[in-house]
């Protein structure tokens, strides 16, 4: 007899499109929902890692530990994307980025009201909780 999946439908709320229904670290969701961008730092070897994983690629420990992302990360590149993949492609224009944090470092969406003329590689820019419309949650990087 095969064994039953635990049912976790907390990541059906992150994000225009949800790719997974089941993981490791569906607790990231409960932490948007009360505000908080959270990352996984490994216990056994301290890699941060975001978006957070469940285990360590590092030293393969299965150990890990929460923390909240938090401060400034500085830009290290964008793009505005004009066109977009299945499900995003409503949502354009928009700005992808990369911020780096020093030790982890974080892709995603550059705030829409956040305007494309004060955007500069080297800025620094924060990671903060963003509800959609639709009440999904995601994360965005605005303003310090």
């Amino acid at each position: 007899m095969a064994e039953k999946k635990e049912s976790d439908e907390r990541f059906k709320k992150f994000g225009t499109v949800s790719f997974t229904s089941l993981t490791k670290t569906n607790d990231f969701i409960d932490h948007l929902e009360n505000g908080k961008v959270t990352g996984t730092r490994c216990k056994g070897c301290g890699r941060a890692f975001f978006p957070p994983r469940a285990d360590c690629c590092q030293c393969l420990a299965g150990d890990m530990e929460w923390f909240e992302v938090s401060g400034t990360g500085r830009l290290v590149s964008y793009s505005k994307l004009e066109y977009g993949p299945a499900g995003f492609q409503n949502d354009v224009p928009y700005c992808i980025a990369l911020l780096d944090y020093g030790t982890f470092k974080i892709f995603g969406r550059i705030a829409a009201d956040l305007p494309e003329t004060a955007i500069a590689v080297g800025m620094p820019l924060k990671t903060v909780v963003n509800r959609l419309p639709n009440g999904q949650l995601n994360y965005v990087f605005t303003s310090p």
